[in-house]
């Protein structure tokens, strides 16, 4: 039985996405403390541990029970991530019940402030896939409620520093997971068109999705570059913009192959991130 819940847990929460969820509250944390001695806080390590696991179990748990549907018509559910099974049902009740409860018992460790935070992302995490809401499948809405990926790096930054962090990193962070969302879309254009899905995907089709890609990525890089002072490395952000412009020009590229690339790349840029913002707590 706990062989069997671990399995489903490993499976369910998509491990190769935890660090879009444990990285950003790490990448926000580092941003926002004083000292690197601030890693060695049991707040820090206890939030951490939970953005990895129970998270991202909470949020792909949620998105599978109610996605079972749609997800018939997806290939992709064989290959990159599960698909649930009838025997699945009952475990998968169990590890959402583990990760809700953890999840209501930090609220007890944080203030107003942080608990807001917390609130805000586990709204964010079930009704993006739940009903009555399902914010996945209304044009717009679907991307913007993707802010719950950047809530953990907000939260880190606030425990670090009691504060909320500087209105442009949060737009650099939106306009991020934005395209990203958006981008991740787009080779289920016609599974979720199957389904009777209207995502902004489907809406704008692929060449208004890359166009649209193309301006969010270009404000993060924007944003970026401007709060580095222009230093060299910064201009690294400039991959992605690249990445949607190099498919808009060229017809032969696999837009399904780049995107699992991007784990790779926002991981790269997101540890440089993090390695810069410790460095500069060294004295």
């Amino acid at each position: 039985m706990v062989l069997r819940l671990f399995s489903l847990a490993w499976r369910v929460s998509r491990f190769r996405f935890w660090i879009y969820t444990g990285g950003t509250y790490v990448v926000g944390y580092a941003l926002g403390m004083n000292s690197w001695s601030a890693f060695f806080a049991p707040e820090y390590i206890l939030f951490l541990l939970y953005f990895f696991l129970p998270a991202n179990i909470f949020i792909y748990g949620v998105n599978d029970w109610w996605d079972q549907e749609t997800d018939r018509f997806n290939p992709k559910k064989d290959v990159k991530e599960y698909r649930l099974s009838q025997a699945d049902g009952r475990n998968l009740f169990l590890l959402l019940g583990l990760s809700g409860g953890i999840s209501l018992a930090l609220l007890f460790v944080l203030d107003t402030v942080g608990q807001v935070l917390l609130l805000s992302f586990l709204f964010l995490s079930y009704f993006y896939s739940a009903p009555p809401l399902r914010f996945k499948e209304v044009p717009f809405l679907d991307f913007s409620s993707n802010m719950l990926y950047i809530v953990p790096g907000i939260l880190g930054y606030y425990l670090a520093s009691g504060a909320i962090p500087p209105l442009l990193l949060i737009f650099a962070g939106y306009f991020h997971i934005a395209a990203m969302h958006l981008f991740s879309a787009i080779p289920d254009i016609g599974y979720d068109r199957a389904a009777g899905m209207m995502t902004t995907a489907v809406l704008l089709q692929k060449r208004g999705s890359l166009l649209l890609c193309l301006g969010f990525w270009s404000a993060l890089a924007a944003i970026v570059i401007l709060l580095a002072g222009f230093r060299p490395l910064s201009l690294l952000v400039l991959v992605y913009p690249a990445v949607p412009l190099a498919l808009l020009l060229r017809q032969d590229l696999s837009l399904e192959r780049v995107y699992w690339y991007l784990p790779y790349v926002n991981t790269s840029l997101g540890g440089l991130v993090f390695v810069l913002a410790t460095l500069r707590t060294v004295s």
